[in-house]
């Protein structure tokens, strides 16, 4: 069907067709199979196609995609049973650049018949990096807003939520693959965290550092997301939602 193809491939410079080109070119192309704009938005409509309309999506490369996302996703679902035995799954991830704006003038009150109106003009007060972890089985969020997003800033944040729960016995934490999330800071942190022996010499590169973060045995355990699979992160819905 015409309406699914690329209009470029067919000599219409635009990324998506509308009503107007495609009839236009099934008069160009098929003149006996020609039809009105309304002819054509009621056999679209029809077979639900809207050729107008488009969604992103990311594709992952991952050849473990399958089995990360299950190992998840039972995660989550383990989450209750896991927290009555003392071992606690936790969502966590960063917002960069969230935007410190203050009205430039106040916002004068709704009065009858009119609504509030509210300045347009604003002052900018920098950025900051919101980093927060979501509770999988309570669904507490803990939180930290820093004026920037380094391994030590991350690290920070893990020993912060590690604190609110002294009684915990293991730590399950989903992650997404950021350099970040797998730094030898954060081996450090991990370790210590763990009460395991933390050797820099056998952490040099980025796959002994994930290995030793996924290590079943520590008190601490981190589990990562498929690549360009970060949607499988709780915490996202919670911070973007959030934000705006």
């Amino acid at each position: 069907m015409l309406a699914t193809e690329k209009p470029v491939d067919h000599g219409v410079p635009t990324g998506q067709w509308s009503l107007s080109d495609l009839a236009a070119r099934m008069v160009h192309e098929a003149h006996a199979a020609a039809m009105s704009r309304s002819t054509i938005f009621r056999v679209l409509n029809e077979a639900a196609i809207k050729p107008h309309k488009s969604r992103y999506w990311l594709n992952s490369h991952d050849p473990d995609f399958e089995a990360k996302t299950l190992e998840i996703a039972r995660l989550y679902l383990d989450a209750p049973r896991l927290h009555q035995h003392g071992e606690l799954v936790i969502c966590t991830d960063e917002k960069t650049g969230i935007q410190a704006l203050e009205p430039k003038h106040p916002t004068k009150p709704v009065q009858p018949g009119k609504p509030a109106l509210r300045e347009f003009e604003y002052l900018r007060h920098g950025t900051r990096c919101l980093i927060a972890s979501l509770i999988v089985p309570t669904g507490k969020v803990v939180g930290d807003v820093l004026a920037r997003r380094t391994s030590a800033d991350f690290c920070r944040h893990i020993r912060h939520v590690a604190r609110q729960f002294p009684e915990v016995g293991r730590f399950h934490w989903v992650m997404d693959n950021l350099n970040t999330h797998w730094s030898l800071d954060l081996c450090r942190t991990i370790a210590r965290l763990s009460g395991v022996r933390f050797d820099p010499e056998r952490l040099r590169t980025g796959r002994e550092r994930r290995a030793f973060l996924t290590d079943p045995e520590h008190k601490h355990v981190i589990h990562y997301t498929p690549k360009h699979g970060s949607w499988l992160n709780q915490i996202e819905m919670v911070v973007t939602s959030g934000s705006r």
